[in-house]
């Protein structure tokens, strides 16, 4: 398995390099014959094909934009475009003067096309991600709130008073002293409240009052 892997990878490398070879070689050709003689007919190739390069980077690293788009096909058309030229579309011994305005102009649309890939503002913003802004001291180290206060009264509020203690008619007390009598002198204890509110059948409020009254 290992080795059929190994020629099929070696196979679409042979034809990769082979139709590059082709391509290379007629965009060479077309741009000689419009009149770039020497290393510039050579450099031309170069150009076109590093475009193209870029342009497909481009997609693959940061998805479909109309950026990279328009600047492959713009690469892709001016290789197909060398190909079929040169397959005697064309008499590139006397080339029109549309193939020479072109050919005269790429280099320039190839440094344009190049510098946009290379530096857009959207691939800045991927390579150059902003730093987190520092935190301040407040942040890392917030002050103590202070806690607080407890309310105070208004100027104008007076204390609450004690409830004033219920009168007792005297003929209850004298009735209660009999009452706390006996108990005495039958038990040889004075008479607790509890045992005078239950003897009396008082309220409580009301038997405090007659006990503080008898003692």
């Amino acid at each position: 398995m290992a080795t059929r892997a190994g020629l099929r990878v070696d196979a679409v490398l042979v034809q990769a390099v082979i139709a590059g070879a082709l391509s290379f070689a007629h965009l060479h050709d077309l741009a000689a014959a419009a009149g770039q003689d020497g290393w510039k007919a050579w450099a031309y190739p170069v150009s076109v094909d590093l475009l193209l390069v870029a342009a497909w980077r481009r997609l693959r690293s940061e998805g479909p934009s109309r950026l990279a788009w328009s600047w492959f096909l713009i690469a892709l058309f001016a290789s197909l475009g060398a190909n079929v030229a040169t397959a005697g579309f064309l008499d590139l011994a006397d080339p029109p003067a549309l193939l020479r305005l072109g050919i005269a102009g790429w280099p320039a649309l190839a440094f344009l096309g190049g510098t946009l890939l290379a530096h857009s503002a959207k691939h800045q913003a991927q390579l150059e991600p902003l730093a987190p802004e520092p935190e301040s001291a407040s942040e890392r180290d917030p002050a103590p709130q202070p806690e607080p206060e407890p309310p105070v009264p208004a100027a104008d509020e007076a204390p609450a008073l004690p409830a004033p203690a219920p009168a007792v008619p005297p003929v209850l007390v004298d009735h209660a002293r009999k009452v706390a009598d006996e108990y005495r002198i039958r038990t040889g204890s004075p008479i607790d409240t509890d045992t005078l509110r239950a003897r009396l059948g008082v309220p409580p409020h009301l038997a405090d009052a007659i006990a503080a009254q008898l003692t």
